[in-house]
């Protein structure tokens, strides 16, 4: 009898394409991808968020049908990556007075995460939550536990989305009967999988160059500091090239042959025209000043949201990736802006990828995050198998992800802080759990008021005047027949 099998699907589902993709894990940490298929998405899916649901419902149906098709296998549930549009982190403060040489404790940090977690911010949903630091008294610290104080500060990221960005996607999985295992925030998939620990932790901006948006993400000793998401990408160069009068399928045809995101003054040839087809031309010139100002643009913007704070401390760095970071001296155009000298492509994940897909071969920075997303994997998303002709003899050996497939997700506490984001039917089923403890707690209360009550009225009669006289007479009764019996 064949042996089940075992892989990992993740989907990201990005502004130009919807990317679904399968991989195994090896005991020696890396990775063999086994499949990739996308599919387009600019007509549905815009600046990284859903708006025609119907429409991604349908692609979401076309990925899953085709993985399993070249996998001979049925896929259980999928890991699903949230970003773009309006993903915002936002600090927050919250303080907590302690009685004079208290000392902190786990349930002071607890009650602090939970009332930043409670959070209402209108239309927006909180994705997760990430502690920056406590400040004890007048010092910052990690872990505050243990530590004597009389008043304690929670620092925050609370990473955001709009409520109904969240509700479609949710709805578009529901709808096309794919079964989430885990989701989630993109970018923080993406940096775990891009970026070095010495990186992170001596400060660093991971700048993600995608079609319709720009995704920012600065660290600093090994933190999240600041996250968002610019509304700017490669394919606002490619309309502005469109303007030269051709369709956007030339134009970004001409981004990619002709665009460099610097040419220096000495290298342009006024003279020099660039063939659009066999038939018409645009000016070189013209045609550099356009995608030079577009991107000096995006550059600016990207470096607007380093917060002052960490501007000087970027000793790491920065990181560049997505589509748009294959770019031709893309690395000197944001050295001219940001006067950082260090800076980086990263073409590919940290993890050692195998595989034969020309996708993953090519390396040029496009699926490194639906393969943060696949690396984030830990649970075994094949169903039954339609044929047992694929994985035969002389596949590597593979991590035993997780014989049932249907265990527990992890529970809501151990969610925070790591990029998870619950799914409405979590949130669902969370919040169920939380009104029945609630009911719970409501009801021993109440029995303990009422046993607390009646105690209350037991000692007033006890001690009324009417009781007390009754008692007296009993006990000269007693005494009277004691009395007499003698």
């Amino acid at each position: 009898m064949a042996m089940a099998k075992e892989f990992i699907v993740a989907i990201e589902l990005g502004s130009s394409k919807v990317t679904g993709i399968a991989g195994k894990k090896n005991l020696d940490g890396s990775i063999t991808v086994l499949a990739v298929v996308q599919e387009e998405s600019s007509s549905y899916i815009r600046r990284g968020v859903v708006y025609n649901i119907d429409k991604t419902m349908t692609a979401l149906i076309n990925i899953k049908k085709r993985l399993e098709t070249l996998l001979h296998t049925k896929i259980q549930k999928v890991y699903v990556g949230v970003g773009g549009q309006s993903i915002l982190g936002v600090k927050n403060v919250i303080v907590k007075d302690l009685p004079a040489e208290a000392i902190v404790d786990h349930n002071i940090v607890t009650e602090l995460m939970d009332a930043n977690r409670v959070m209402n911010y209108p239309e927006q949903e909180i994705l997760d939550a990430i502690t920056l630091e406590y400040k004890v008294d007048s010092q910052l610290q990690i872990d505050p536990v243990g530590i004597q104080c009389s008043r304690i500060e929670g620092n925050f990221l609370n990473i955001l989305w709009r409520k109904s960005f969240y509700r479609n996607l949710n709805k578009c999985f529901v709808d096309a009967g794919i079964s989430i295992a885990e989701m989630y925030i993109a970018p923080l998939a993406l940096a775990d999988s891009v970026l070095a620990e010495a990186e992170r932790r001596a400060g660093c901006v991971l700048v993600d160059l995608g079609a319709d948006t720009t995704t920012v993400s600065v660290y600093y000793k090994n933190v999240l500091r600041h996250l968002a998401v610019i509304p700017l990408g490669g394919a606002n160069i490619t309309r502005d090239i469109a303007v030269l009068q051709m369709e956007d399928r030339e134009a970004e045809q001409m981004k990619l042959k002709y665009g460099s995101a610097y040419t220096d003054n000495a290298d342009i040839d006024n003279t020099l025209m660039l063939p659009i087809d066999g038939e018409r031309e645009v000016e070189s010139r013209k045609f550099i000043d356009i995608v030079e100002g577009r991107l000096e643009e995006i550059v600016e913007n990207v470096w607007f949201q380093v917060p002052a704070e960490y501007a000087d401390k970027l000793l790491g760095g920065i990181i560049l990736t997505g589509g748009g970071a294959n770019m031709k001296n893309i690395e000197r155009a944001f050295r001219n802006h940001t006067r950082i000298e260090k800076i980086r492509i990263a073409k590919s994940v940290n993890q050692t990828i195998d595989s034969t897909q020309p996708e993953v071969t090519a390396r040029d920075c496009r699926l490194n995050t639906v393969l943060g997303l696949l690396a984030k994997g830990d649970m075994n998303c094949a169903g039954d198998e339609i044929t047992n002709d694929l994985f035969n003899a002389g596949a590597a050996q593979t991590v035993d992800l997780d014989a049932d497939a249907n265990r527990p997700l992890r529970q809501a506490n151990e969610k925070v802080g790591k990029g998870i984001v619950q799914t409405e039917a979590e949130k669902a089923a969370a919040e169920e759990e939380e009104r029945r403890k609630r009911e719970e707690e409501e009801e021993a209360k109440r029995i303990e008021e009422e046993a607390r009550l009646e105690e209350e009225r037991r000692q007033k009669r006890e001690n009324s005047f009417f009781h007390k006289t009754v008692k007296m007479f009993k006990k000269f009764a007693i005494s009277a027949i004691s009395e007499e019996d003698e």
